[in-house]
């Protein structure tokens, strides 16, 4: 029997389950208790201008592992700093990570869903895929995302929500899976994406402090990160189907469930001039792709400006076959009709918008104080001193990262800052620099879903709210939690058996340090 909304008993399951139930409604009943997200990053800015203030007063700081500079807390309330905060207003908003990606490929998302290009593929999508696979390919998905940067946060998240809504499937469960793919397993792929050199770059120079010889490739955690992908993809369906869809019950929100109709003869011509509009948008991507003298290739053949370009790119993707399909269908008679049709998608976005304001300033005020660096500083030192060694050290490194993560969301911040500290320590305990940074990557993702410090997080909530006006933080926490837990017992084993086994971790890869 399905437990139907959240909080209601449950007779006839078992008492683990009950627990964990209880547990979960009391993490979205607390949650939910708190004001309005918008609200809550209001007060999360003011609490962190009181922290400043409070840390500066109590002389708090920390040693930079890397240059050994001494970084103090710095008060948010001088009058230097409140001038930097109204000077920089304007700047800290528009410089906010996500807020440029959002909108300009909503535009493109925009043509596409008022055409009802979205629409007719969901429905072809439903028709032909069965039930017992969607849940999979979406968390699949999810994973392999990291390969377009950060995409997979705004088109395949809402994309999640529509699919199991148009399945009759509660639509926070498909959410919660494709959030889950994106941003807990976000270091797993089956190919290299653009956060293994990026990692590799930190990693090197630390090692260098003990041997100034020690190279490290970007491949070097290829074989344990693609290898959590199936891992991550069984978990991450087992936890939709076994936990949270049983949860969440039936859906009852304000968005009825349309009887699906069988595609149209003009449906279906708009359809296929849609895919042939995809694929020679592709194919010119491609063309100025993949020659090493392409376009979209650096001085000497470097994929960066490739990986620079994902997200105007994917404004193409989108935007051209929703075009070729409006105009095949007659829904696009002239360009009035596209532009408004960019205009409402973007007058959508308000609420948004709005919650990227706070956010963006609260995390900003959170990197000026320093109290980020500080306490991940801090939390290293102290795991450095309790001593432990072997495998121990491995797993409480990881839940290290995992905590650290919480408060800063950059992987390669966090790292750029861990790395000086913990290659050279786990070197000289005869640990390779490729297996910590193997143990960082599995820390640094499975707590991603839980902290209103992504800078994701506002955005995930508004996609929820289209189909539960009233979620908050709470319900979001309290449906990521089971896929964290989930991630780290299955990650954290799995890393510490591929070191007993003595697998490599990636080409060359050594797990021992052996000067």
């Amino acid at each position: 029997m399905s437990q139907g909304r959240p909080g209601e008993p449950i007779e006839d399951r078992g008492i683990v389950t009950r627990g964990a139930d209880w547990a979960l409604n009391f993490v979205e009943r607390t949650g939910n208790r708190l004001p309005d997200p918008i609200t809550l990053f209001v007060i999360f800015m003011g609490m962190v201008l009181l922290a400043s203030w409070i840390a500066t007063w109590l002389d708090l700081s920390a040693v930079h592992p890397g240059t050994s500079e001494e970084i103090n807390a710095v008060n948010l309330l001088t009058a230097e700093s409140i001038r930097r905060i109204l000077v920089e207003m304007p700047r800290t908003f528009t410089d906010f990570p996500p807020l440029g990606l959002v909108l300009v490929v909503m535009i493109g998302i925009g043509v596409a869903e008022r055409t009802g290009l979205i629409e007719t593929s969901l429905k072809a999508f439903v028709s032909s895929v069965p039930n017992w696979l969607v849940t999979t390919a979406l968390v699949l998905g999810g994973l392999l995302s990291s390969l377009a940067v950060d995409a997979g946060y705004v088109v395949l998240i809402p994309l999640g929500a529509v699919i199991f809504h148009g399945m009759g499937r509660h639509p926070i469960a498909g959410l919660a899976a494709a959030f889950a793919g994106v941003s807990g397993g976000f270091s797993s792929n089956l190919i290299l994406t653009a956060l293994d050199p990026l990692l590799a770059g930190f990693t090197e120079p630390a090692a260098q402090v003990v041997d100034p010889t020690y190279t490290v490739a970007a491949t070097a955690n290829w074989y344990i990160m693609a290898a959590l992908v199936p891992v991550f993809t069984i978990g991450g369906t087992l936890v939709t189907e076994k936990i949270l869809e049983p949860r969440l019950g039936e859906y009852t929100g304000g968005l009825e469930i349309e009887e699906q109709e069988a595609l149209t003869m003009v449906e279906r011509r708009g359809l296929w001039a849609a895919g042939l509009t995809v694929l020679a948008t592709l194919a010119v991507i491609g063309w100025m792709a993949i020659p090493v003298d392409g376009v979209l290739r650096g001085e000497g053949g470097e994929i960066d400006p490739l990986l620079s370009s994902i997200v105007a790119l994917m404004l193409f993707v989108f935007f051209l076959p929703g075009l070729v399909y409006g105009m095949v269908t007659g829904k696009i008679k002239s360009d009035k009709e596209v532009a408004s049709m960019t205009s409402e998608t973007m007058a959508s976005m308000g609420a948004y918008i709005v919650l990227a304001f706070v956010a963006a300033h609260f995390i900003a005020f959170f990197n000026w104080s320093n109290l980020g660096l500080i306490l991940a500083i801090s939390g290293a030192d102290g795991l450095r001193a309790i001593g432990f060694t072997g495998l121990p050290l491995i797993t409480a490194f990881i839940l290290v990262s995992g905590f650290i993560n919480l408060f800063i969301g950059s992987a390669s911040a966090k790292w750029a800052i861990m790395a000086p500290v913990f290659v050279p320590m786990l070197m000289l305990l005869g640990y390779s620099p490729e297996l910590t940074q193997a143990a960082y990557r599995i820390g640094d993702s499975f707590t991603n879903i839980l902290t209103p410090l992504l800078p994701y997080y506002p955005l995930v909530i508004i996609f929820a709210q289209k189909y539960e006006k009233d979620i908050g933080l709470g319900t979001l926490i309290s449906a990521m939690l089971p896929y964290s837990v989930v991630f780290a017992f299955t990650a954290v084993p799995m890393l510490l058996l591929w070191v007993w086994l003595g697998i490599p971790l990636g080409p060359d890869a050594p797990l021992e340090y052996i000067p």
